[in-house]
C-alpha cells in the first residue's frame, strides 16, 4: 500500500463530519456533567442559617427543618444561669450563609451539674481564707456556724448538714455551710487586756500617802 493511499481517507467527505460530531458529543457530555453536578452539590444555593441560641434542641430542629438545614450536638457546657439543654452555640453561627443540606454543630448546656472537688479548709484555713477557696471553686456559702474553737477558724464544711471531707466532690454551686471558731477555745488577747485594765495603779497621790505615814 502506497503512503498516497493511506492518507486518501481525509479526502472522505464524510470525515470531517465525523469529526464535528464526536466534537459536538463530547461537549454535550461534559456540559451534561457539570450541569449534573450543579444540581447535586445546589450549587450556587445558599440558606441564612438561623439564629437558636437560647432555644432548645427540639425548638431549634424544626428551624432547621424549615431552612434544609442538619444539626450535631458536638459539645455540652455548664452554664449555671442558663436552663438545662439550651443552645449555647452554633457552628457556623447565625447570620451565616450556607449550603442547603449543610451540617449545624450545636454546643449545648448540659442537663447533668458539673462535680467540684471541696478544697481542703477544715482545720486548715482562716474563715476568710476558706471563704475565698470555696467561692473561687464555684460555691456559695450560707451563714457561717460557730462551733467551740480558735475564732475564725474553720474546723468543717457542711453541704445539706452532711459534713464533709477534703477531696469529696459535689454539684457545682452548691450552698455550703462553714463551721467557724467563736473564739471559746483559745487564749485572746481581750483576755490579757482585761486583767491589765482589773489591777489598780500605782498613783502619784496613793505614793505620797504612803510617805506620809511612813513618817
Amino acid at each position: 500500500m502506497a503512503i498516497k493511499d493511506f492518507f486518501s481517507f481525509k479526502t472522505n467527505k464524510f470525515f470531517g463530519l465525523n469529526i464535528i460530531a464526536m466534537i459536538v458529543v463530547v461537549v454535550v457530555v461534559i456540559f451534561g456533567v457539570l450541569r449534573w453536578l450543579d444540581v447535586y452539590t445546589h450549587h450556587g444555593e445558599t440558606v441564612v442559617v438561623p439564629d437558636v441560641k437560647g432555644m432548645t434542641v427540639k425548638e431549634a430542629t424544626k428551624m432547621f427543618r424549615n431552612h434544609g438545614l442538619v444539626y450535631v450536638i458536638s459539645d455540652t457546657r455548664y452554664v449555671k444561669d442558663k436552663a438545662a439543654g439550651v443552645i449555647l452555640e452554633l457552628k457556623p453561627g447565625a447570620g451565616e450563609k450556607v449550603k442547603e443540606g449543610r451540617t449545624i454543630y450545636l454546643t449545648v448546656n448540659t442537663l447533668d451539674v458539673p462535680l467540684r472537688v471541696i478544697p481542703d479548709v477544715a482545720d486548715n484555713s482562716s474563715l476568710r481564707q476558706a471563704q475565698a477557696k470555696l467561692l473561687n471553686a464555684g460555691f456559695k456559702l450560707n451563714q457561717i456556724q460557730l462551733v467551740n474553737g480558735e475564732k475564725d477558724w474553720v474546723y468543717g464544711v457542711k453541704y445539706q448538714e452532711r459534713l464533709l471531707s477534703a477531696g469529696e466532690k459535689i454539684p457545682m454551686g452548691a450552698s455550703l455551710t462553714l463551721m467557724v471558731g467563736d473564739g471559746s477555745g483559745d487564749m485572746s488577747e481581750d483576755s490579757v487586756d482585761v486583767s491589765v485594765d482589773t489591777a489598780k495603779p500605782v498613783t502619784s497621790e496613793s505614793s505620797s500617802t504612803q510617805d506620809d505615814s511612813w513618817f
